[in-house]
């Protein structure tokens, strides 16, 4: 399992390199403090970013966030983050209810059409109630269920 994790994290590096190939070293985002949900949750601690970054799924999210899309390592999506770790229990009794102003807000800073809010939220709905009767949802701190919260309302804004 460690090999496997160290093989990928090897693989996503390289392939970093390689699409930042034509680029002046050093001019795109670090990936692992720059870049994913570490970024997103701790944009003012390099540290805080790194290590969650590394904990989350050994950095691999945050390689391919600043190879495949940069402008996600910054913007409305890191906006999304802080707001989910700052307010995460207000917006999972929002969530339960299907509305609520902190609901609304999160959806206002990922510029959610209006005529697509209601699919998001029953999108995010369905896939919080499944996290929730995970045994791992139990046992998981604020950051851990922020970060599965993020990545809910990530997917479900992608897909409207």
């Amino acid at each position: 399992m460690k090999y496997c994790a160290i093989a990928t994290l090897l693989v996503s590096l390289s392939v970093s390199a390689a699409a930042n190939a034509s680029k002046a070293p050093g001019s795109g985002p670090n990936p692992f403090s720059d870049c994913g949900i570490g970024a997103a949750l701790f944009p003012e601690h390099k540290v805080l970013a790194v290590s969650s970054n590394i904990i989350w799924d050994i950095g691999t999210t945050a390689v391919t966030s600043a190879t495949a899309s940069p402008e996600t390592c910054s913007g409305k999506n890191v906006d999304a983050a802080a707001f989910i770790l700052n307010s995460y229990d207000s917006l999972v009794e929002d969530t339960a209810r299907g509305e609520g102003e902190h609901l609304t807000a999160l959806l206002s800073i990922l510029d959610v059409e209006q005529t697509a809010q209601a699919d998001v939220v029953a999108a995010v709905r369905a896939e919080m109630a499944e996290q929730i009767a995970a045994d791992a949802y139990i046992v998981a701190n604020k950051t851990e269920k922020s970060q599965m919260f993020y990545f809910a309302v990530i997917n479900a804004v992608n897909a409207a």
